[in-house]
């Protein structure tokens, strides 16, 4: 079983990688089904087929879904939103605002991809993959099992008790709603589930985030906060994939100012995400829509060759092992990062406002630092085996 999560930002091709990687699975024999997490759904288009809330067939062992999130809500939030509702109505909303105030910032994407929950145990398919939302939304969803378990940990039991106190005496004189018992059930249900949910996506032999990208400067650096911020969460990445890369074969000279500037950012690519693998695909000359385009994107992507236990397989783990972790001790933050091979003397660092430089030689490295590390000066770095070990001081500038 591998769960191949697929991010980037707006507009970069994330859709058309998603839907070819699962076909390629498919092709590859593997029972796989391709959801998306993100609200506007656009899997339907890419495939060219109708797609419904529960696993829709499209091709032999291929199923694609796009969820109807209203019933994912009522399903994983139904309890909470009711007591939510009953609120907004008593402090004076109509029916219709409660109903759409009860949905809070991130709730919708939040049920979706519990649904991988669902579908992984569920035992039928051998391959899930899935079209997260663009990179913003599913840095806040995935970040959210933490801030939520931070939440029932400490703020939770108290609220629950303070709450069977009081609710006698409230009743008594006033109508204003409280949470019973069930609605505390219903959360810490959710709490488990969302447990769960991380412990499946952090397991690196099972999950692994792809990140897609485009030649061009603004998307690579998001692209580079979201690794950093991923990597940040426990959340493994794999491999890198560069789309709509112009061809070497196409001499129009409309597109020579184009060709060199995706050659300049190539470079960028390489050396941000280093030693990651970099998947790289050309821009077709025709729109990727449809199951003989999608096939073509995945044959451009992984190879021609359909052999599992190759290069060609979109399930096989790419790159294994931690490219960069940052870690808490004793009020100091520490950055560390694998760099074999290299002797302490090449080492010069650089740090200039979100971001720091590492200059090894002739080569350097931009790392964009989690806003944790945005404005914490640089106390000590040292080098440790074949790791840099990068200190920050705990105190703002």
């Amino acid at each position: 079983m591998r769960i191949l999560l697929y991010t980037g930002k707006g507009g970069v091709g994330k859709t058309s990688v998603a839907a070819a990687t699962a076909l390629r699975c498919a092709d590859l024999g593997y029972r796989t089904v391709v959801i998306s997490t993100d609200s506007a759904h656009s899997l339907a288009d890419s495939f060219d087929l109708p797609l419904g809330n529960e696993p829709t067939p499209i091709t032999p062992r291929l199923w694609g879904q796009e969820i109807d999130l209203l019933h994912q809500m009522e399903k994983y939030w139904g309890k909470v939103r009711e007591y939510m509702v009953a609120l907004f109505a008593w402090r004076g909303m109509d029916e219709l605002q409660a109903e759409e105030t009860s949905v809070l910032p991130g709730m919708e994407e939040l049920a979706s991809l519990m649904q991988i929950v669902y579908l992984h145990d569920s035992g039928q398919y051998d391959a899930i993959i899935v079209d997260c939302a663009p990179t913003g939304a599913t840095l806040q969803l995935l970040a959210f099992p933490e801030v939520l378990r931070w939440y029932i940990q400490r703020i939770f039991p108290i609220q629950r008790q303070v709450a069977r106190v009081v609710r006698p005496l409230t009743k008594a004189v006033s109508d204003i709603p409280l949470p019973d018992d069930s609605f505390f059930a219903t959360i810490e249900d959710l709490y488990g589930q969302l447990a769960r949910m991380h412990q499946m996506l952090t397991d690196p032999q099972l999950t692994s985030v792809r990140l897609v990208l485009n030649p061009e400067k603004m998307v690579i650096k998001e692209a580079q906060r979201a690794f950093t911020y991923l990597s940040l969460y426990g959340y493994a990445t794999d491999a890198v994939v560069s789309n709509r890369i112009i061809p070497k074969t196409v001499a129009d000279g409309y597109f020579a100012a184009w060709k060199e500037i995706q050659a300049k950012y190539s470079l960028m690519v390489d050396e941000a995400f280093s030693p990651l693998p970099i998947l790289t695909v050309p821009l077709f000359d025709q729109e990727v829509v449809g199951l003989e385009m999608l096939r073509k994107m995945g044959a451009a992507i992984y190879g021609p060759d359909l052999a599992r236990e190759s290069a060609s397989d979109p399930t096989r783990l790419y790159f294994a092992g931690e490219v960069q972790k940052v870690e808490k001790s004793n009020g100091n933050y520490r950055l560390v990062l694998p760099l074999p091979l290299v002797r302490k003397e090449q080492i010069q660092l650089t740090q200039a406002s979100d971001e720091l430089v590492i200059h090894i030689g002739n080569w350097k490295r931009n790392l964009i630092l989690p806003r944790a590390l945005v404005g914490l000066p640089v106390k000590g770095a040292r080098y440790e085996g074949d790791t840099l070990v990068v200190i920050f001081t705990g105190d703002k500038k």
